[in-house]
């Protein structure tokens, strides 16, 4: 039951910690009330010793949203494939180190992702978590004007393409075919959060690619500018994770970053996706 249901925040800004549920377990109205109410919230919200399986990791997530099959990284079977495994060790270094939302890429990215940690380094492999709300409040009246304005460009080639960083060897076919599903998208340079209404920058330096009518030095120069910016200490949350920890993320207003600090260590993480809509800003 919801009243059973504590949350403790894990900064002003983001993030907040969760007891009193139980994923193994059906999530009743209420439990989904208040889950739903923290995320709007926080951004961000974590829960520990959640011994659960896949189906049970899936059942939570789909409460919210129907679940994606990423198009390129590796998923867990064919009895699975909403779930994306996370792996790296000793024969493969972290290579998720940097800021981004994910799969900007889409015509309607994620909604948001649910990460179950399975295998933890002794040490390290922490998450940090940004607002992109604080950082777009944190502009000035006349940025916050120029960026409602423009339009950017999220591509996955340099990501996940024949050239890309990530989970390369799809094969040519493949390359294809998910080229013709998800050709460059764009998006609002600010989003407008089709829940709490607040605004959010929605650019990210993994799938952003340029500001749409800017000249190509003008559209660095803003873009490095907002991946800078969105790093500030004051917009952030950092999670420790142990064993069957879990975090739910919100992708419409937030940034993370995985931070490689546990080479050769093992660390496996299991994510399941759910399916967002298609971004849009509104003036206030």
């Amino acid at each position: 039951m919801s009243n059973a249901i504590t949350i403790d925040r894990l900064t002003p800004t983001i993030g907040a910690e969760i007891s009193g549920v139980d994923m193994s377990q059906p999530l009743g109205n209420e439990t989904f009330a208040a889950v739903h109410d923290a995320l709007m919230a926080h951004g961000v919200i974590f829960f520990r010793d959640q011994d659960i399986t896949p189906e049970q990791h899936k059942d939570f997530a789909s409460k919210f949203g129907h679940l994606q099959v990423h198009p390129f990284a590796p998923n867990h079977s064919e009895e699975h494939p909403e779930i994306i495994v996370i792996e790296h060790g000793p024969k493969r270094k972290p290579d998720l180190n940097n800021w981004h939302t994910d799969v900007t890429f889409m015509e309607e990215p994620p909604m948001g992702s649910v990460l179950h940690a399975k295998i933890m380094p002794e040490t390290g492999g922490d998450t940090m978590w940004a607002s992109m709300y604080a950082a777009y409040e944190a502009l000035s009246d006349r940025m916050q004007r120029l960026l409602g304005e423009l339009t950017a460009v999220h591509d996955y080639e340099h990501v996940f393409g024949r050239t890309g960083r990530l989970y390369r060897n799809q094969g040519d076919g493949k390359m294809d075919t998910e080229r013709k599903k998800h050709p460059p998208a764009e998006h609002p340079v600010i989003r407008t959060h089709p829940v709490t209404g607040r605004q959010g920058i929605f650019v990210n330096s993994s799938f952003t690619t340029h500001i749409k009518d800017m000249k190509q030095k003008e559209s660095d120069a803003l873009l490095a500018f907002l991946h800078e910016h969105v790093k500030q200490a004051e917009f952030q949350c950092r999670f420790r994770w142990k064993k069957n920890s879990v975090a739910f993320w919100d992708n419409r207003c937030t940034q993370h970053y995985a931070i490689a600090d546990y080479f050769p260590e093992h660390r496996q993480m299991h994510r399941v996706t759910i399916d967002g809509d298609r971004p849009q800003f509104r003036a206030n």
